[in-house]
């Protein structure tokens, strides 16, 4: 039964600091609590515990706008966070835990805004029809979370461009994100902000649960711990290790010849590569492919790989060019 209410709001922007902090705060939980954790990320795409982050994501593009690529530790798709868009977590213990209760606080926070949000399936909130809400649970450990996106006024031309697959040939196992139509909730409420939703959000959940809320402090351990977590959720490992095993294929004719590149790529390095070609120079094949073996894979560490395998330079230019247009 849930007794004590807690609020705490996150005004840090980097989402390896967000979602470590929402780990520390869901083992942090004693008997009878529930916390509403409201969190931002600057430009960035958090993707599901299970999926492939080339499927998902422009990773050199967002890399290049100084965008950071997350993966978070429950299931579901990916999202784009940036400014525009304000972050939930309802935690609590596994006794206490109810998703229908937990997605009526945003009903009622919008409800008090003028606006009726609708569930659709397991996942989603839609107004008029237009998802504006994206969810997802983690359990562990007897504690649970239960959080999702609010969009804004987030950038959608961005989204759409991150959150594009790449143009080559990708075989990939794990969970694919499913796309819908989306909103911003200031396409409806034009003087909204995320400060606004954050308060309606705050009296919405005292007027669900039917208690008040106090802030939640951290213990002076907090600081370290959730540091330490950060850390490993930036780690090239927690990234792009997970083992998810895919194909990566692509080919292009240029002036000198046709060349097709095929990848296998596993806990995000080059395992295996086989490249064909119709070049005159009969060693080309091999030594690309010889240099790519243990690449990571990213397009910085491929070219670099060609770069110190291919001596002419215009052939070595061409492929790091076609790797470029993948959207790696």
């Amino acid at each position: 039964m849930i007794r004590q209410l807690y609020i705490y709001e996150s005004h840090d922007t980097d989402p390896y600091r967000n979602i470590a902090l929402e780990k520390y705060l869901m083992d942090a939980l004693t008997p009878g609590d529930c916390i509403l954790y409201l969190w931002q990320n600057k430009n960035t795409v958090v993707i599901g515990r299970n999926q492939n982050a080339w499927a998902e994501c422009r990773t050199t593009l967002l890399e290049q706008e100084d965008g950071k690529m997350a993966r978070r530790l429950s299931g579901g798709g990916a999202v784009f966070h940036d400014l525009g868009n304000l972050n939930f977590t309802f935690l609590v213990n596994d006794e206490d835990y109810d998703v229908d209760r937990q997605l009526s606080v945003i009903q009622t926070a919008l409800a008090d805004l003028g606006l009726k949000a609708e569930k659709s399936g397991r996942n989603d909130l839609l107004v008029e029809g237009r998802k504006f809400s994206g969810n997802a649970f983690f359990h562990r450990n007897g504690h649970a979370y239960h959080h999702g996106t609010l969009l804004v006024s987030a950038d959608m031309e961005k989204l759409s461009r991150y959150l594009t697959p790449p143009k080559a040939k990708l075989e990939a196992k794990g969970v694919a994100s499913v796309r819908s139509r989306v909103a911003n909730l200031s396409e409806f409420v034009p003087e909204l902000t995320c400060d606004d939703l954050r308060r309606h959000m705050a009296c919405a959940f005292t007027k669900v649960y039917g208690l008040p809320y106090s802030e939640f402090v951290l213990s002076g351990e907090a600081k370290g711990v959730i540091e330490a977590t950060a850390k490993e959720l930036s780690s090239w490992d927690w990234l792009y290790g997970p083992r998810l095993p895919f194909s990566f294929s692509c080919e292009a004719k240029f002036d000198w010849g046709w060349i097709q590149l095929q990848l296998q790529v596993e806990s995000g390095h080059v395992t295996a590569a086989q490249v064909y070609s119709d070049s005159m120079d009969w060693a080309l094949a091999d030594t690309v492919a010889e240099h790519l073996k243990s690449c990571k894979f990213n397009l910085e560490a491929l070219c670099s790989g060609i770069r110190s395998g291919v001596a002419d330079e215009a052939v070595a230019l061409d492929l790091c060019n076609l790797l470029e247009q993948q959207d790696l």
